[in-house]
């Protein structure tokens, strides 16, 4: 089917009305006609080709939330009418030990990316969510039980909600931890809403001051400059976890040396350049440092389900499609609170 969307045609022109096909709904696929779709900062970086080369044409987006509008004959979990969601990836290659154990996202032959991907037979391109509709097998399509109004605050989860909750759920992080929370942006401010929700004593590591206030109504317990000597000195060997969502190069060593014995470093944040750090940091107090992506479909579902149970949303502002280029702008400078999402009925 032909569908509507915006899109890149090379990394040097910005998103731009585009026309592109889009599979009809199969037998085991839901269609979703998209009602919100979320601003990620790895939106700019493939549009731009900036982590390898994209697959041009491309629509980006990969926080999408829609009404589920038709379904295929063998479809049981969704029903026409019902709200659904997309995340990252939409399908896997279903049979390594990954895939059986409910961990897609680590595919041994790698997921299929919501968009600048080929589906399983490698020539059918994958679109993603700004756009008017998504096909997707009902196997990779998520449940979306929250109130309409709540919806376009949904969006952010499929992709930054889900990325802070996967490491702080492997990690066990409850009540009686200490966490620190290293930079406060789209993943930081739901690192700190998940950490505070499971009962954990929040800090926030920051390079602004400014964002003191916005840390504590987020949740945060307490607030340091990772600036200042004396406040990371006074923090030397204080957290059971680090959360680190920084995507720029930074010290790592700097952070480690404020976890406890056998603290963990919950590493979440790709900087373009590779961060250092010393091995006597980790040995002398048997440190460790865990990398995290996203999480597979069960457990996306888990976070969007305790989101709903517990009124966890994102913190986001509302766009319209045409004003896509200049948010990008904005999530490059930081200046958003703290996700953008595109109101898709400006399309």
């Amino acid at each position: 089917m032909q569908v509507k969307g915006y899109g890149a045609t090379s990394a040097e022109v910005p998103v731009a009305p585009i026309v592109f096909e889009r599979r009809e709904v199969g037998p085991h696929d839901v269609q979703i006609d998209i009602e919100y779709c979320g601003v990620c900062h790895s939106d700019i970086h493939m549009v731009r080709s900036e982590w390898g080369p994209s697959i041009y044409p491309i629509v980006p987006g990969h926080e999408i939330v829609g009404k589920v509008v038709a379904i295929g004959s063998h479809v049981t979990k969704f029903k026409v009418g019902q709200t659904a969601g997309v995340g990252v990836f939409v399908d896997s290659c279903r049979e390594c030990p990954s895939c059986q154990s409910g961990q897609e996202q680590y595919c041994d032959e790698d997921m299929t990316a919501t968009y600048n991907d080929y589906y399983r037979d490698g020539k059918t391109q994958t679109f993603g969510g700004y756009s008017a509709n998504y096909v997707i097998d009902e196997k990779y399509a998520l449940h979306v039980n929250f109130e309409q109004k709540d919806l376009a605050r949904v969006a952010p989860l499929l992709c930054a909600g889900i990325t802070t909750y996967s490491p702080l759920r492997f990690a066990g992080v409850g009540k009686g931890h200490k966490v620190a929370v290293l930079g406060l942006g789209g993943l930081g401010h739901m690192a700190v809403k998940f950490a505070a929700s499971l009962g954990a004593e929040v800090t926030m590591l920051s390079t602004s001051p400014s964002k003191e206030a916005d840390a504590r109504s987020l949740g945060a317990h307490h607030f340091a400059l990772s600036t200042d000597p004396e406040q990371m000195k006074a923090l030397k060997g204080s957290f059971d976890f680090i959360l680190n969502t920084v995507a720029a190069k930074h010290d790592l060593d700097a952070f480690l040396g404020l976890l406890k014995v056998e603290g963990k470093m919950l590493l979440v944040g790709i900087p373009p350049e590779a961060n250092e750090f010393g091995a006597a940091t980790l040995i002398s107090k048997r440190r460790s440092i865990v990398g995290s992506m996203i999480g597979g479909i069960a457990e996306t579902q888990e976070m969007l389900d305790y989101c709903a149970e517990h009124n966890i949303l994102s913190d986001i502002e509302m766009i319209s499609m045409q004003d896509v280029n200049a948010a990008y702008e904005r999530v490059i400078k930081s200046d958003v609170k703290y996700r953008f999402v595109i109101d898709m009925k400006t399309l």
